[in-house]
C-alpha cells in the first residue's frame, strides 16, 4: 500500500453549507499548503506548532480563493499519523471544488473511500476494530448504536482481545520452547494453569458471541410486522407509532396492498415497522400479491404485533389466523394487540378478554391507534424483547459480523485445544491449534490482516474519514 503520497478530500457533505472542512494528509501535506496559504498576521505555516489554528487567505496566481481557517497537525500527533492539513473553508461547492483541484495539481490525489482511517490503522493509531468503530459511529443513528460504537473506538473491545491473546501466547510459547526441548522432557507450562486459562477464555468468548444478538439489533434495528386482518387498523397504528400519515388509512378494506416501512427511536433502540396488507381470503389478484408479501414480512421481522378489532370481533376468523402465524413461524416473538378499544364499553372489553384468555391468549394488550391509549405500553413491551442489561452494565457488544464469525472460530479452536489437553494430544498438535486460534484473536484487532480484507473494511467507508 502506498503511504508515501499526500491525498486530499473534502471531508464534510457535498452541497451548499455555512463551511466545509477540507482535509489533506501526508508526508508533505503542511509543505504544499505553505505557497497558497496566506496568513493575515504574516505566520509561516511550517513554523507553527501542532494542533494550531490559523485564518488567513488561500491564494493562487494572486487570485484569492477563500478566507480560510487552517488548522495544522503535525505527525505522528495526528489521526492519520502522518502531517495532516484541514482547511475549513465557505461551503460553496464551487469554492471547494476549486481549493481541491489546486492541491490536484500540485502534488495531492484524491483519497479513496476511509482511506485516512486506513492509514491511521496502518501507522498505528488504531487497530482493525477500532477503525471499523469509527464507521459505526458515523453511521449510529441511536442512543444505544452511538454508546457502543464509542465504546469500542475507545478500545473497549479490542483490549479486552488483546488481553485474551497476550495470555494464550504466553502459554503457547512456553509449549513451543518444550518442543525445543522435547528429548530433555522438560515441561516449562503448566498444564493445570493453562487449563483454568482456556476456561476462561471460553466463558468470555461465549459472552461476546451471545451479546452479538443484541448487538445485531442495536444495529441495525428490530424489523416489526404488524399484522392482522383488513380495517382493523394497521396503518393507524404505523402512522400513530410514527407520528406522521405515513400509511393511507381508509375505510374501504384492502386498502393497503404492499407492504410500508419506517424506522423509529423507542428507548434508543431502533425499531422498524412494517405496516402489511390485510390477511384474508380474496379474489383480488392485486390484493392476494400483497398478502403474500405481508407472510414474507413476517418471515423477515422478529416480532409480530397482531392487531385485533375490538369492535368488529369475529372469534373464529381472529384465532384462526393467530394460530396460522404461530404455526407458520413458531420461533417468531407474537403480541396480539386489541384495537379500536374506544369504540367498546367496559364490559364489551371485558368479554372479549374472557375469550382471550380461555382460548390459550391471556397476555393482550388493549390500544386505541385513534386516541393513542395503549401506545406507550405497546412500546414498553417492545423493548421487553431487547436484553438493554448488558447496555446498562456498560459490558462489550459486539455489533459487527466479522467480529462475531472470527470469535466463533476462536471458541471451536480453544475447544479443541481443551479437548486434546483432556485426551494427551502430543505438544505439536496443540501448538497448531493454538497458533490458529491466536489467528483469529489477531483478525479482529488487525495483528493478522491481508489487503483483501482491508480493502473490503475500508471501501464501505465514506471519502474523506
Amino acid at each position: 500500500m502506498i503511504l508515501e503520497d499526500n491525498i486530499i478530500a473534502l471531508a464534510t457533505p457535498t452541497g451548499i453549507g455555512a463551511i466545509g472542512v477540507i482535509r489533506i494528509s501526508g508526508r508533505n501535506a503542511i509543505a504544499l499548503a505553505t505557497p497558497f496559504f496566506k496568513s493575515i498576521h504574516g505566520k509561516t505555516l511550517e513554523k507553527q506548532k501542532s494542533h494550531t489554528v490559523l485564518l488567513g487567505h488561500i491564494v493562487t496566481d494572486n487570485k484569492v480563493l477563500d478566507e480560510v481557517l487552517l488548522t495544522v497537525f503535525k505527525g505522528p500527533n495526528s489521526y492519520t499519523g502522518e502531517n495532516v492539513v484541514e482547511i475549513s473553508c465557505h461551503g460553496s461547492p464551487y469554492i471547494q471544488q476549486e481549493i481541491i483541484q489546486l492541491f490536484l495539481r500540485n502534488g495531492c490525489r484524491i483519497a479513496t473511500p476511509g482511506e485516512f482511517t486506513l492509514r491511521s490503522f496502518l501507522n498505528g493509531k488504531l487497530d482493525l476494530s477500532q477503525a471499523e468503530a469509527v464507521a459505526d459511529l458515523i453511521a449510529s443513528d441511536s442512543e444505544a448504536s452511538h454508546q457502543i460504537a464509542i465504546q469500542q473506538m475507545r478500545g473497549g473491545f479490542s483490549n479486552e482481545i488483546k488481553q485474551l491473546r497476550g495470555e494464550l501466547l504466553d502459554f503457547a510459547s512456553l509449549i513451543e520452547l518444550e518442543l525445543d526441548f522435547s528429548e530433555e522432557d522438560v515441561e516449562f507450562a503448566n498444564k493445570e494453569k493453562f487449563n483454568e486459562l482456556l476456561t476462561r477464555i471460553q466463558t468470555i468468548l461465549k459472552r461476546l458471541i451471545d451479546s452479538f444478538a443484541v448487538g445485531n439489533v442495536i444495529k441495525n434495528g428490530i424489523p416489526v410486522a404488524i399484522v392482522g386482518e383488513p380495517n382493523v387498523g394497521k396503518s393507524s397504528l404505523l402512522n400513530i407509532l410514527l407520528n406522521e400519515d405515513r400509511a393511507i388509512v381508509s375505510e374501504i378494506a384492502g386498502t393497503t396492498r404492499d407492504s410500508i416501512e419506517d424506522e423509529i427511536n423507542i428507548g434508543g433502540f431502533g425499531f422498524r415497522f412494517i405496516d402489511t396488507a390485510g390477511i384474508r381470503d380474496t379474489a383480488d389478484v392485486v390484493e392476494g400479491i400483497g398478502i403474500k408479501k405481508t407472510f414474507e414480512k413476517i418471515g423477515q421481522a422478529q416480532v409480530v404485533v397482531y392487531l385485533v378489532d375490538a369492535f368488529n370481533f369475529k372469534f373464529k376468523n381472529t384465532f384462526s389466523e393467530i394460530q396460522k402465524v404461530k404455526d407458520t413461524y413458531p420461533s417468531k416473538q407474537l403480541i396480539v394487540v386489541l384495537n379500536k378499544i374506544d369504540q367498546v364499553d367496559r364490559i364489551q372489553k371485558s368479554n372479549i378478554l374472557d375469550v382471550f384468555e380461555k382460548g390459550g391468549e391471556p397476555d393482550v394488550l388493549l390500544l386505541s391507534a385513534k386516541t393513542g391509549e395503549g401506545v406507550e405500553a405497546l412500546k414498553n413491551r417492545l423493548l421487553e424483547f431487547v436484553n438493554t442489561g448488558v447496555l446498562r452494565n456498560n459490558d462489550t457488544i459486539i455489533t459487527n459480523s466479522r467480529h462475531y464469525d472470527a470469535l466463533l472460530k476462536a471458541l471451536a479452536e480453544i475447544n479443541k485445544i481443551k479437548s486434546g489437553m483432556a485426551e494427551g494430544i502430543s505438544g505439536d498438535l496443540l501448538a497448531i491449534d493454538i497458533r490458529q486460534a491466536l489467528s483469529y484473536f489477531g483478525e479482529i484487532t488487525g495483528e493478522v490482516t491481508s489487503d483483501d480484507l482491508l480493502g473490503n473494511i475500508f471501501h464501505n467507508f465514506c471519502i474523506g474519514k
